[in-house]
């Protein structure tokens, strides 16, 4: 790890793409949606907690499942069955449409987060090791890594764990691969699922939403002076 810091801070932040570094959760949704409405499901509202920040296995599996909406999802969720034989084959081809709806998207448009450019080049100034943690397919990830213009150490991306968001695997090999552990690290992150994931790993956290932007450097590097794994929700310093 880098040791000619002098400001204090975390040995490393991880920070989540979609909706966190990217505006993309509406294209996420829209391509949900599109897929959703082709096997003659429409979404609502009550759909969000399984779509918003979730793998495309996931979403995928809840479309052929025909879960009900409103289900709850529970803080511990459980890991999801993918059917098997005649249903599996229908789960491979929903997976497979909703990343190419959601590529189509992404590549025909990305809107950078209000504060992220800014945030990634200090980070790079102060020569904090930065990884993006994304529940992503990596072929989603390299469309958005030109936009980012910033020399990630790491890109982790849905393929590359075997459990992705809420779990934790992410974030607990983002820090092992780093050479860290999870304590001394800043995740950033937008949705419930990706927030899950980064607590069960033991990493701090610093919530955010698209319209207030990306928090200051000040401020991630103050969060591992803060108590417990948990930061409070970051809204743009002005």
């Amino acid at each position: 790890m880098p040791s000619d810091r002098v400001a204090p801070g975390p040995d490393a932040v991880l920070l989540d793409m979609d909706g966190t570094l990217v505006d993309t959760e509406g294209l996420w949704w829209q391509a949900a949606e599109a897929v959703a409405e082709s096997l003659g499901r429409r979404l609502s509202p009550a759909d969000v907690p399984h779509v918003h920040g979730r793998t495309v296995e996931d979403v995928a599996a809840y479309l052929v499942q025909d879960e009900p909406a409103g289900h709850p999802v529970p803080d511990d969720v459980t890991e999801r069955a993918i059917p098997d034989d005649t249903a599996g084959r229908a789960f491979s081809a929903v997976a497979d449409r909703l990343t190419d709806a959601f590529a189509a998207r992404v590549a025909a448009d990305v809107t950078v987060v209000p504060g992220a450019r800014e945030l990634l080049d200090g980070l790079a100034a102060a020569a904090i090791p930065t990884a993006l943690v994304s529940a992503s397919p990596r072929r989603v990830v390299d469309l958005v890594l030109p936009r980012l213009d910033h020399p990630f150490d790491l890109v982790i991306a849905n393929e590359d764990t075997a459990r992705g968001k809420p779990y934790p695997d992410p974030y607990l090999e983002a820090a092992r691969r780093l050479g860290t552990t999870p304590a001394r690290c800043v995740a950033i992150e937008d949705s419930p699922a990706g927030v899950a994931a980064a607590r069960k790993a033991g990493c701090h956290v610093l919530v955010v939403e698209p319209q207030h932007g990306l928090p200051s450097l000040d401020r991630v590097q103050g969060v591992c002076a803060e108590p417990g794994p948990v930061g409070k929700l970051a809204r743009r310093e002005r």
